[in-house]
């Protein structure tokens, strides 16, 4: 079987050129998404043959569930990529199933593997991604409630945009926990989740290359947002955090890290709405370029 172990931050070295060459739109194919949320699904990754392989949910640490595999990414023999995952999950006792899947991934293995897997479209976790100049300019009549949002915001507040540096990092945290304080009645098991996932970015965020900022309203950090470079073309935003009760701090903080630190990027991945009615009509409400279709892959029994 293929040698799957935790994801370390040093991976990154080896993982993020991978991703990078395969121009790969979707967040899965993501080192940061993968290293801080491994504990909530416990992912793992091997290397082998230049390809990168991810497995979540493995069987191996006390039965957690049904393990599936993320489609392999890299350059090489892609039919014999698949094989090894079919292999490694055989041995586990399962047939195979892999997640990712954009339209091109499923064409390849179609053409593959003729009439051998099944796909079934996961809407859940179809990605939302947008062109950077209209988040920046948010043009048209489409957008006109975020720009009377941002205005109100600018209008009642002494703000500022700052890049989170090791020097207001920790802001961010504060902020974040008393965000989830806030919040926490709405499901605690997801907050704690959540909470896990943000503070390991914290812990880790200059050896994951992450970038990111923070809104100040009258002084006090009332967002933040971060995110990681996937490849020359496209950003993918992780994390962004705001009060909910200071009117404008969402598109004014969506607004502002576009603007200062994501112009050279022709696309930003917000990742997906996770089947959030709330988190879907409000990523409908920016209205993406993309809505990337993404697929379960199985074996026909």
């Amino acid at each position: 079987m293929l040698d799957f172990r935790p994801p370390v931050t040093e991976d990154r070295k080896w993982v993020a050129p991978i991703i990078s060459h395969a121009k790969r739109f979707g967040c899965d194919y993501s080192f940061g998404d993968m290293f801080i949320w491994q504990h909530v699904y416990n992912i793992r990754i091997a290397s082998h043959d230049g390809f990168l392989f991810s497995i979540n949910g493995t069987d191996d640490d006390n039965g957690v569930k049904r393990p599936t595999y993320g489609f392999p990414v890299g350059e090489g023999d892609l039919k014999a990529a698949i094989e090894l995952i079919e292999e490694d999950s055989a041995k586990r006792g399962y047939g195979l199933e892999m997640f990712g899947l954009n339209n091109e991934c499923v064409k390849k293995v179609e053409t593959l593997f003729p009439g051998k897997f099944e796909f079934e479209p996961l809407r859940d976790s179809f990605d939302y991604i947008y062109l950077t100049e209209n988040l920046i300019n948010l043009p048209g009549k489409k957008f006109h409630g975020k720009r009377n949002h941002i205005a109100a915001f600018m209008r009642e507040n002494e703000w500022s945009y700052e890049p989170i540096t090791a020097d207001n990092l920790d802001e961010c945290r504060a902020m974040n926990a008393e965000w989830e304080r806030r919040n926490r009645e709405k499901d605690p098991e997801a907050m704690d989740d959540e909470l896990d996932a943000i503070n390991i970015s914290f812990e880790n965020y200059f050896d994951l290359g992450f970038v990111g900022g923070l809104l100040r309203a009258n002084g006090e950090v009332v967002a933040f947002t971060f995110g990681e470079e996937m490849n020359p073309e496209v950003f993918c935003t992780h994390i962004e955090k705001a009060y909910a009760d200071v009117r404008g701090a969402y598109p004014m903080i969506n607004r502002e890290f576009a603007a200062n630190a994501l112009s050279q990027y022709k696309y930003i991945n917000r990742e997906d709405d996770t089947g959030s009615e709330g988190l879907r009509k409000a990523k409908l409400s920016y209205c993406p370029d993309i809505l990337l279709e993404k697929y379960m892959a199985r074996v026909k029994k």
